[in-house]
């Protein structure tokens, strides 16, 4: 961080107009229109003001995309991967894998090289199609997850997964580490850094402090409700049970994603706000070169 420079939306309000003008320099390229986004910049600054009120909230440009960062997060949660991630042990013992250590292992490091992976491809690929991709291979995963527990309960010996007495499918034991992998790579390359990153963009300025806090707050708050539960849900629910319930809800954070989330791939913070309060930003594309509408 000693390298970066200040946001240029910070400078700009200090009145600093030339080194915001170098801060956008050093960001977008020496040949990006900096004039044209600064000027828009400071005109959205200057049109929402500088303070926040509770009665603020009742703008669709700051109630839409809050509602929507919060969903992301709570929806986020509900794909069990705190439970999951924190439980990993104890899911491989329970799905009889023979080194539940070496699997905790593994999984966490196909999260750090697909979040990785995220990194590079999220600008290409755009957050609304990773977070479909993201959301579809979750939930392949953990139904197949809750059918191989489903395969382990048919013991004719008992109907309880984690009875001593079940013999379990050695023959199908990779099926726990294949499907946890999946999932895992799954949420890295979507759910995981993606509602973080919209959260930044969508935001007004203004409210980001209290939003920031609202989403967060949310996003640990359902983090732990989902583990707190999630010893329950696998005694109620039978570890089967639970797992095809994260499916259902990776099925859903899929229909939420195709109806509700904005994508903001390739657009302006001013061009995203502009989304949620419904006016037009046409004449802004006319004012800039065209090679330059990314300006993300």
């Amino acid at each position: 961080m000693c390298f970066m420079p200040e946001t240029p939306r910070f400078l700009l309000s200090k009145g600093k107009r030339r080194e915001a003008e170098e801060a956008l320099r050093f960001l977008r390229g020496p040949d990006a229109p900096i004039e044209w986004e600064c000027a828009r910049i400071e005109d959205a600054c200057n049109e929402q003001g500088s303070t926040f009120h509770l009665s603020d909230l009742k703008d669709p440009g700051i109630f839409k995309p809050l509602l929507i960062s919060i969903l992301l997060m709570v929806f986020q949660q509900m794909t069990g991967i705190n439970a999951i991630m924190f439980y990993a042990e104890n899911i491989f013992e329970q799905a009889h894998f023979k080194d539940s250590d070496l699997a905790s292992v593994i999984v966490a490091l196909i999260q750090v090289i697909f979040t990785g992976i995220a990194a590079l491809i999220m600008d290409r690929a755009g957050r609304k199609a990773l977070l479909i991709i993201s959301g579809f291979f979750m939930m392949i995963s953990t139904t197949t997850f809750g059918v191989y527990f489903y395969l382990v309960s048919k013991t004719p010996s008992t109907a309880s997964v984690s009875s001593a007495a079940a013999e379990p499918h050695s023959d199908l034991t990779w099926l726990a580490l294949a499907s946890m992998a999946i999932f895992i790579a799954g949420f890295a390359i979507g759910w995981g850094p993606i509602p973080w990153l919209i959260m930044s963009e969508v935001i007004p300025i203004r409210v980001r402090g209290f939003a920031g806090a609202a989403v967060v707050l949310s996003n640990w708050g359902m983090a732990f409700v989902v583990t707190k539960s999630f010893q329950d849900m696998m005694d109620l629910l039978t570890s089967a049970g639970t797992f095809w319930l994260f499916a259902c809800m990776c099925a859903l954070n899929i229909i939420f994603t195709v109806i509700l989330v904005p994508e903001t791939k390739g657009k302006t913070l001013e061009q995203i706000e502009s989304i949620f309060r419904g006016t037009s930003v046409g004449h802004l594309h006319m004012l800039a070169p065209e090679k330059h509408h990314n300006l993300t």
